[in-house]
């Protein structure tokens, strides 16, 4: 990757991860470890890979992306108000009576937002229908979808990945955050996915693996992601839950829970000096 590019998606990552900081410690509730760990994958989706315009949002041949791990909106929040879909400020007002960002995120009020979930399970289903469709009206447009590890434990997962399979849905790229923790401890210990890439191997997906925060690796991984003709491809992303945030980092209590003052603080401070080497 083009070492320019890559500084100034790392700039953007950053910002990313000071909005989901933001937005959770104002609404005193959110899920703040899945977020930290999908920002880098969404940056690079939404700033270099999707054909979107933030000015119209709803346009017919726009690229689509589901966050099938629906509780993470608050990356997803961010990331599009770095994009230009609505004022950053707006994420303060996250799960706020009269704000249009939800806990979950909402297709019907916020631009941006292209399917409605929170149940977990259901969102890569929405992303086939999505896929399904564009292949039967002749459309360019791509489909990703985003699932955390823990959620594959749905067996509607399962389902949408064999009719993935089945109809050859060559225009969507599911992305597996595999961070190894979910609500109530390791994936391993609670219901284990794995191994996550034989299974989805197994129901016809091109399976590729990339480190969810290195940019050449992210890049590799899409560029594969784009060859390949005939079947969906899943890319297994192994990512540190909270990532960019030293006190979060690999700590399953910040699943869902949110920051004090004295932890945003810090919080903020290590992203803030972070931001200052890449941008110095």
């Amino acid at each position: 990757m083009d070492e320019l590019l890559k500084k100034q998606l790392m700039v953007t990552a950053c910002k990313v991860r000071m909005g989901i900081i933001e937005g959770v410690y104002n609404a005193k509730s959110g899920h703040p470890g899945g977020s930290l760990s999908i920002a880098d994958v969404l940056t690079y989706i939404y700033f270099h890979k999707m054909h979107i315009d933030p000015k119209n949002p709803k346009m017919a041949d726009r690229d689509r992306l589901v966050l099938s791990k629906g509780h993470t909106a608050p990356a997803l929040y961010s990331v599009l108000a770095q994009r230009g879909f609505f004022d950053a400020e707006e994420l303060k007002t996250l799960r706020k009576i009269g704000s249009r960002l939800q806990g979950h995120p909402d297709m019907k009020h916020i631009p941006g937002v292209d399917m409605t979930t929170g149940s977990l399970g259901q969102g890569i289903s929405a992303a086939c229908g999505m896929a399904l469709s564009g292949k039967l009206s002749d459309d360019s447009y791509k489909v990703y979808t985003i699932l955390g590890d823990g959620e594959i434990e749905e067996g509607q997962v399962w389902e949408a990945a064999m009719f993935a399979a089945h109809y050859k849905l060559d225009n969507l790229v599911a992305v597996v955050d595999n961070n190894g923790l979910q609500i109530d401890g390791k994936i391993t210990d609670v219901m284990s996915p794995m191994p996550i890439t034989d299974k989805f191997a197994a129901f016809g997906w091109h399976v590729i693996t990339m480190d969810a925060h290195d940019f050449d690796s992210i890049e590799a991984a899409f560029n594969e992601a784009e060859k390949v003709s005939g079947q969906p491809t899943v890319i297994v992303q192994k990512s540190i839950k909270g990532k960019g945030v030293s006190f979060m980092e690999n700590q399953v209590g910040w699943h869902g829970s949110a920051p004090n003052k004295e932890q945003y603080e810090q919080a903020m401070g290590e992203l803030e000096a972070a931001l200052k080497a890449l941008e110095g």
